[in-house]
């Protein structure tokens, strides 16, 4: 790919060089890229959105800038030291959520409200539900949440898929509270179809294969074809539709972004909103960020559009040298899917087989792992081998039965999009649940996947807690692993080692301190010369955990 110094297009809006790159831009973004990417969107992203005129979109620095601006437009900051506590607003946001969101609106002195969820995401009615919330609203607590927070599709941290009419229940609370949705939708395209198909097995009994996947049907999470517009490519036809495609109101902002497409450190994202909101953050836009680097947006403006004829000096990302173009960066994404979605089987694979630890009730450690069985409470008599072993040496015949538990470690839905495996460790079933406080139980748990020979670094699941109660009762219980973020063969080394880990971890009748237990794995680290691999199930380089 290359970018010419200077395009000789005489149209502004395929115009992609250097010269114009390294200038001040237009807030709302590049031209030829922003041009490209609003056609994009409104004929092929979302080409069934209902209010007359259809979209706008903005370039952003990425979808944190996009939410940081949407913040900025919708919610007007909060003091405890000088505001009355009446006009404090509130963001709602799903029970276990991304936490870079929570934490730009903690300091604008927002309220944070979660919402329970299921294996849809956010619940729409019942106890804990968004219904339950908005009507049985304290006012003590400041004014009813007008704003809401949520990952429909990869859901962060659990990998939900929320199905469209899900979606319309969402939205009929929204429109009936007036709520406005940002929605943040990074791993839209990555929809995985052969989730379900595990999920169907392990309720059978069965461990998930690959014939599973192949004639598996998926159930219907979006409308039938007929009820939206196509988009022209059947890999988008296939996946749920945004809240935008419901959107009578123009209640939603949608976030999209370059990072989990092309290249995090692009920095490069956009917001998809009726054109009011747009025009407001178009605003916000000139006079903070101004724009997304120049650089960057020429960049992938040539890797989409190429050059505009072959004396104009660029080199696209096509093998020709022309741009993707729209087919193009379809094929992109549907490869993309098939990439990760493999990954994914590898994992859950793995991890489905080592779900329950086989023990003896009179000797609780066992090697045996891997035992196919829906029960935790499942117990059969087993023949003792080497007790036979003992006896054939010893002349004697005094073979022995002794009773076997199943005893599950750990649960896990199968993600059904995104990047991220959300894993329920059962404490309930460890030997030392009644004498260690559950979330020193599962910082030793933690810290134990990070020591030899093991070597694997998670995310702790009270990083997407958005209140310190659901950190300390049930975030402390949940661990998420990004199966994107390294190639198969790591992925599946480091499910095995995960495996190995908790049955382990089963068989400690002591845990050190946990001030002990960090110290002496850190003093481990810096004094092995050549230490083995650390394969970092994190989405960011360096084991950072976010």
């Amino acid at each position: 790919m290359l970018v010419p110094k200077e395009s000789e297009a005489s149209d502004l809006l395929r115009k992609i060089d250097v010269n114009t790159a390294l200038q001040y831009g237009t807030a709302q973004g590049y031209p030829a890229l922003y041009s490209w990417l609003r056609h994009f969107t409104r004929e092929h992203l979302h080409p069934s959105i209902p209010y007359t005129g259809g979209p706008d979109i903005i370039l952003t620095c990425g979808s944190t800038d996009g939410f940081s601006k949407a913040l900025q437009l919708l919610h007007n900051e909060w003091s405890e030291e000088k505001d009355w506590v009446r006009e404090r607003e509130g963001m709602l946001v799903e029970k276990y959520t991304y936490m870079s969101a929570v934490q730009a609106a903690l300091p604008r002195g927002m309220n944070v409200v979660p919402v329970d969820i299921d294996d849809q995401g956010m619940i729409p009615y019942g106890e804990g539900s968004l219904e339950d919330i908005l009507s049985n609203w304290d006012t003590k607590k400041g004014k009813r949440p007008h704003l809401m927070y949520i990952v429909t599709i990869g859901q962060n941290p659990t990998g939900t898929v929320m199905g469209l009419e899900r979606r319309k229940e969402i939205y009929g609370i929204c429109s009936k509270y007036d709520v406005v949705i940002i929605e943040d939708d990074p791993y839209w395209y990555l929809q995985y179809p052969s989730a379900f198909a595990a999920m169907q097995a392990r309720s059978e009994n069965l461990t998930p294969t690959s014939s599973h996947f192949e004639d598996f049907h998926q159930p219907e999470l979006r409308a039938p074809s007929h009820t939206f517009k196509s988009s022209g490519f059947d890999f988008l036809d296939s996946l749920v539709p945004s809240f935008l495609s419901i959107d009578a109101d123009g209640r939603i902002l949608r976030l999209d972004t370059f990072s989990k497409t092309t290249a995090p450190g692009c920095r490069l994202g956009w917001i998809t909103a009726q054109p009011a909101f747009i025009e407001r953050l178009l605003r916000i836009t000139e006079s903070t960020t101004q724009q997304p680097s120049g650089f960057v947006q020429s960049m992938v403006a040539e890797l989409l559009m190429g050059p505009e004829t072959a004396q104009d000096g660029g080199r696209g990302g096509a093998k020709d040298g022309s741009g993707w173009k729209v087919d193009g960066w379809v094929r992109w994404l549907e490869g993309m899917r098939g990439n990760y979605e493999r990954r994914m089987n590898t994992m859950g694979s793995i991890l489905e087989e080592g779900r329950f630890r086989v023990q003896s009730s009179s000797d609780q450690s066992s090697e045996t792992t891997g035992a196919k069985s829906n029960s935790a409470d499942d117990k059969f008599d087993t023949f003792d081998n080497a007790s036979t072993d003992a006896a054939d040496q010893d002349d004697s015949d005094d073979d022995e039965w002794h009773a076997v538990d199943k005893v599950q470690m750990y649960t896990f839905d199968w993600p059904a999009g995104g990047m991220f495996l959300w894993l329920k460790v059962d404490f309930s079933t460890h030997p030392l649940v009644e004498k260690v406080a559950l979330k020193d139980l599962s910082q030793a748990l933690w810290f134990h996947f990070l020591s030899k020979p093991y070597r694997v670094l998670m995310s702790p699941g009270t990083m997407f807690s958005p209140t310190k109660t659901i950190a300390e009762t049930t975030g402390c219980m949940h661990f998420r692993l990004c199966f994107a973020a390294v190639d198969e063969e790591d992925v599946a080394i480091a499910s095995h080692n995960i495996v190995a880990a908790f049955n382990s971890f089963w068989e400690k009748t002591k845990i050190d301190d946990p001030e002990d237990v960090e110290a002496g794995f850190f003093a481990d680290s810096q004094d092995d010369a050549v230490d083995e691999k650390m394969i970092m199930l994190t989405n960011t380089p360096g084991g950072i955990l976010c």
